[in-house]
């Protein structure tokens, strides 16, 4: 018996901060290996401290075997998975939402299972979705959550399903390219389990190596021999054990032959396994925060009483992170995952979503073998030494209640000269033979793309930069890589239609019809039919978005000539066929498109249009119900049903169904506008109104679809666009392009229609176009705060105007002195225009309420007490707030926690005061809770340790002095960047030297000294780029900033601290004073100040 039920729970939350009005344009950020941008969702950037009774909507399904509750307000996750046999919850259940600053958009919660789609962490992560609930001939129950996500316009559907009689819980998932061009996508289901020390990582015994996120580390596995995650594992340690892993570490298995993963507890003898066809299903990751101080202030982050996880990530069409792959116009891929309990197998060695099985040694003679049921089977198990001989050879029934244990004596037969055979009816159901007993080579890291002039071919050009687009690269631009190939090679067909699709992509239609126009030509020149018809029917898309209907018509029918463009062509066709009321051409065509995918959910939508314009209600009807049977959350087909019976509850369910969402009615409004039925669309958008389901888009597009149609209401529609509120509209859409550009000439007073259109531009980089928009924003009215906040934005980064940009954001902040994200934007740009510390910190303290609204804004005025020596202010300030770092954004925190305790050491050193510099820099080595993260192991503190060992002698205690200088001397000795908090910094090696100085080991210090500006003045004048591999960025990068400049400045530092130490002073202090002409921020510089006096 499967049950499923709605049911409202309450769940203790804590609940997070309004979401930030204005767009945020974070097109260099760099998250989780790919490109961090948020655009179009806001971002929430604030947690409350405080934890509150909320009533959620839950969705519970349940077998006699598992029960499971899906939370649909928080993404269609799965919130809690029990196995009713153990009396467990096998998937980790947090009994708090608590939120922490880890997504794409900011919020994020642990535990459970999360689907990652279409990048990780997947944008609408904490946001709601559709639902609905289908009762299975067979007696299962499917519980279906949807999602039309907004990035992309891709749709996404996952169905939960629970069988009668079976321990497993099946995911089906669901992916729908919705649009006209190829998408990219990557799915990775993320569960989550509780761990401790006796938890184990159950990875198929085929996998011999791990790699890092884009492949550009790589670890033997599952005992780690060499550096990993700055991780000295030379001993051989067993990362397979999460007590093992001390630091934030991921790794990801390639090419497994076998079909599962999961994870064991050691102590309870219960675990979690995944199953899924390998062939789709390759990705195989196990995520941790560490298991340390780090790690457990993370715990605290996202749980208050359960306690340290693990994610045992599942990857479908990938196996790492970052690694996508294409989606077809309107292609669908579908798949499913198994999730399931099992216990007492140990170490499981093979698996299938029915059967389980685990085999080891028993004594000198013995194997134990075991093998674990989803359901009640009766089998057939048979062990045999390679030779042929049985040892054992029986038909058993197991079932998930008990499982099969036996010990067989084997006459002391090697392990790895035995196999297991599970039959059924003749047929092989599950098999395992020991890995073969050989050294398997350890695969190289990935290595980072050359830049475009060191590149040789035009061939490997175009392939690196279609890779850039694929995995949607955050700092290397594929632009770049097309462009030198057709400075090389002008007519290269690939590198054009490359550019082409870019440029639709950008909304830059006719600067995309004359690459597409190349591309076409060359193609073309010796034969009319070309074997590949990508670049016809891209150019089709262009001239159809410049409204060239008939030309594009010609261009699609061509491009069918080819099998591949069948499915997306027909359908361009079929929809221009009905704008234009042929619409037995379009019948024709749209049933020429579904022959050749069955799947195309908005061609089967358009059918039921075509059907039901010409009259013919009941085939409608009747290519809506299978529709439907294939994708219940087909709303296109379900509103088309509503248009023919006219029926209240068919409208109701669709309503129902779209929860309310505007961005579910403008996707299916579009549809209709792209096949010109436009009474269609406006009807729809009109129930959108009625429903209060609406954006400042909603009345765009309606406006634009009635003068399209030639309809009346245009005037109004687009009255109540520019006065509807701005905030959270964020657009782009191709679609809204062309609403917005109609807006501008049928409404050109209209100042809104411009700034949202700006929006679009600069998200998708075309930038001049963006300047242009905000400047007509602007100029029609100069009193909205956004548009000069966005133009200080385009002018600092982008012109290069920094007069200009200061003039714009102060603008807008004094036209909206309430908007703390601006106030902050704003300091930031006096931060990075070296605006004198005292100055920014009266300026920033003229507004308590809103610094008190944003964890950085408090930061920042920490960091300028700091800077402006009021030590003891600073550390008051520090210790009396709780702050929420983001996921990346670790160390600033605890950077000005240390530095004020520091500077208040020293200055008691100098007055003698000597136990109350023990006891501040004591407090350094020490984490509190508040600070929002802990200490990193391995963490550097020679600083500390150097000026406690101080103390120490000042006190006379000169054996602890020693014991502290040792320590000061132990940590990385070699210089680096220093982009990340884990980095060695170059002040911690130079307290090094001058600790060594202190323990009279002269020749080590100076080789410490000589490190440092032996690698400043090799480094000083490279030029600097982006890590190619760069997972997450400590800054979010608001303004801009020269990274080569930056290199001068971090080098200029390291070689004062190194002369200095050489007791070249002189020269110090000059360079000293250099890099001060630089950065008037930097900390180090300050400290080193302070010491040398």
């Amino acid at each position: 018996m499967v049950k499923a039920w709605r049911e409202k729970v309450v769940i203790p939350t804590y609940e997070v901060g309004k979401p930030e009005k204005n767009p945020i344009f974070l097109e260099k950020r760099v998250y989780q290996g790919s490109s961090g941008v948020v655009y179009p969702y806001p971002v929430i950037e604030s947690m409350s401290d405080e934890k509150v009774d909320k009533e959620y909507e839950a969705i519970f399904i349940e077998n006699e075997y598992i029960k499971v509750m899906i939370l649909p307000e928080l993404g269609g996750r799965v919130q809690m998975a029990y196995d009713k046999i153990r009396e467990r919850h096998f998937i980790y259940y947090n009994h708090v939402i608590k939120p922490a600053l880890v997504g794409l958009a900011g919020p994020w919660i642990s535990g459970g299972i999360e689907f990652n789609w279409p990048q990780h962490h997947r944008p609408s992560t904490y946001m709601p979705v559709d639902t609905t609930i289908e009762e299975n001939a067979d007696g299962s129950v499917t519980v279906w959550v949807n999602e039309m996500e907004r990035m992309f316009h891709q749709k996404g559907m996952a169905g939960f399903t629970l069988r009668p009689g079976h321990a497993f819980l099946e995911i089906k998932g669901v992916l729908y390219n919705r649009t006209e061009v190829p998408q990219t996508f990557l799915w990775w289901a993320n569960p989550a389990v509780a761990v401790n020390d006796y938890y184990q990582s159950v990875f198929p015994p085929d996998i011999n190596a791990v790699f890092d996120h884009g492949k550009r580390a790589v670890s033997s596995f599952p005992i780690a021999t060499g550096t990993y995650y700055k991780m000295d594992y030379s001993a051989g340690v067993d990362i397979s054990n999460y007590k093992n892993i001390k630091v934030p570490t991921s790794y990801m298995a390639v090419n497994s032959r076998y079909n599962f993963e999961g994870g064991y507890e050691n102590d309870t003898c219960a675990g979690m396994l995944h199953v899924a066809n390998h062939h789709i299903s390759p990705g195989k990751k196990q995520w941790t925060w560490g298991n340390g101080d780090f790690g457990r202030a993370w715990d605290r982050n996202l749980t208050d009483e359960d306690g340290p996880y693990i994610e045992l990530m599942a990857g479908v069409y990938t196996e790492n992170q970052p690694d996508f792959t294409w989606l077809q116009p309107y292609e669908e891929k579908s798949f499913v995952q198994y999730f399931l309990p099992y216990r007492e197998l140990g170490v499981v060695k093979n698996a299938s979503k029915d059967l389980l099985m685990n085999i080891e040694p028993e004594g000198e003679k013995e194997v134990r073998f075991k093998i674990f049921a989803t359901s009640k089977q009766v089998v057939n198990v048979v062990l045999k030494g390679d030779d042929g001989k049985v040892y054992y050879s029986r038909q058993v029934t197991i079932t998930p209640e008990e499982l099969l244990n036996e010990t067989v004596d084997v006459a002391g037969e090697k392990l790895n000269k035995l196999n297991l055979e599970i039959t059924a009816n003749g047929k092989e159901l599950l098999y395992w033979h020991a890995e073969p007993d050989e050294v398997k080579p350890i695969p190289d890291a990935a290595e980072a793309a050359l830049l475009p002039e060191e590149i040789k071919t035009t061939e490997q050009l175009y392939l690196t930069g279609l890779h850039l687009e694929q995995y949607r690269h955050a700092t290397y631009n594929p632009v770049d890589y097309y462009e030198e190939a057709l400075r090389r090679d002008p007519i290269d067909v690939r590198s054009n239609n490359a550019l082409g699709l870019w440029y639709i992509r950008k909304g830059r239609f006719r600067k995309a019809e004359q690459y597409l126009l190349t591309a076409v030509k060359t193609l073309q020149k010796r034969n009319p039919n070309p074997y590949d018809g990508e670049p016809i029917y891209n150019l089709g898309l262009a001239l159809k978005y410049q409204g060239r209907y008939n030309e594009a018509y010609d261009r699609f029918y061509k491009s069918c000539w080819n099998a591949a463009w069948q499915d997306a062509g027909y359908f361009a066709c079929a929809q221009i066929a009905t704008m234009q009321g042929r619409l037995e051409d379009a019948l024709d065509e749209v049933d020429r498109s579904l022959i050749r995918n069955w799947h195309n959910h908005k061609a089967r939508a358009l059918k039921t249009t075509i059907l039901r314009q010409m009259g013919k209600a009941e085939e409608a009807l009747q290519v809506i119900e299978d529709s439907l049977a294939i994708d219940k959350f087909n709303f296109g087909c379900r509103y088309e049903k509503y248009l023919i019976t006219n029926a209240a509850e068919d409208l109701l369910t669709l309503k129902t169904m779209m929860r309310g969402e505007a961005h579910n009615y403008d996707e299916i409004a579009l549809d209709y506008c792209a096949a010109g039925c436009w009474t269609e669309a406006a009807s729809l958008w009109n129930v959108a109104i009625a429903e209060g389901s609406v954006t400042p888009m909603t009345y765009y597009y309606l406006g634009w679809c009635l003068v399209q149609g030639k309809l009346s209401g245009a005037e109004q529609a687009f009255a109540d666009a520019a006065n509807a509120c701005p905030d959270y509209c964020f657009p782009n859409r191709l679609e809204a392009i062309l609403a917005l550009q109609c807006a501008m000439e049928q409404n050109p007073n209209d100042a809104k229609a411009p700034y949202y259109l700006g929006n679009l531009y600069y998200d998708k980089r075309q930038y001049d176009l963006a300047l242009e928009a905000w400047e007509t924003s602007a100029g029609l009215d100069d009193k909205f705060p956004t548009i000069w906040r966005n133009l200080a934005l385009a002018n600092f980064n982008k012109k290069d105007e920094e007069a200009t940009a200061i003039e714009y954001m102060e603008r807008a902040f004094q036209l909206d002195t309430t908007d703390a994200r601006v106030l902050m934007e704003l300091d930031q740009l006096y931060k990075r225009v070296r605006r004198p510390h005292s100055e920014r910190l009266a300026f920033l303290q003229q507004y308590p309420e809103l610094i008190a609204q944003r964890d950085d804004l408090v930061l920042e005025e920490i960091t300028l007490l700091n800077q402006t020596g009021e030590y003891e202010k600073a550390k008051t300030l520090l210790d009396a707030h709780i702050f929420h770092p983001w996921e990346g954004g670790e160390g600033k925190v605890p950077g000005q926690y240390q530095f004020a305790r520091v500077e208040l050491a020293k200055k008691a050193l100098e007055a003698g005061n000597y136990s109350e510099a023990v006891s501040l820099l004591a407090e350094c080595l020490e984490y509190p809770h508040h600070l929002g993260e802990g200490k990193l192991h391995g963490a550097q503190e020679n600083d500390f340790y150097y000026f406690m060992g101080c103390a120490y002698e000042g006190l006379g205690q000169n054996d602890k002095a020693v014991e502290c200088w040792e320590q000061a001397i132990v940590g990385p000795t070699e210089p680096a960047a220093a982009m990340y908090y884990n980095d060695a910094k170059p002040d911690k090696i130079f307290y090094q030297g001058l600790a060594l100085l202190k323990l009279n080991r002269m020749d080590e210090a100076n080789g410490r000294f000589h490190k440092l500006t032996t690698y400043g003045e090799k480094h000083l004048f490279d030029k600097v780029k982006m890590d190619y591999f760069a997972v997450s960025l400590p800054d979010l990068l608001i303004w801009e900033d020269d990274l080569t400049i930056r290199n001068v400045i971090h080098c200029k530092y390291m070689m004062a601290l190194g002369y200095w130490g050489l007791n070249e002073k002189e020269k110090s202090v000059r360079l000293l004073s250099e890099v001060e002409r630089l950065d008037i921020n930097h900390q180090g510089i300050q400290a080193f100040r302070s010491l040398i006096g």
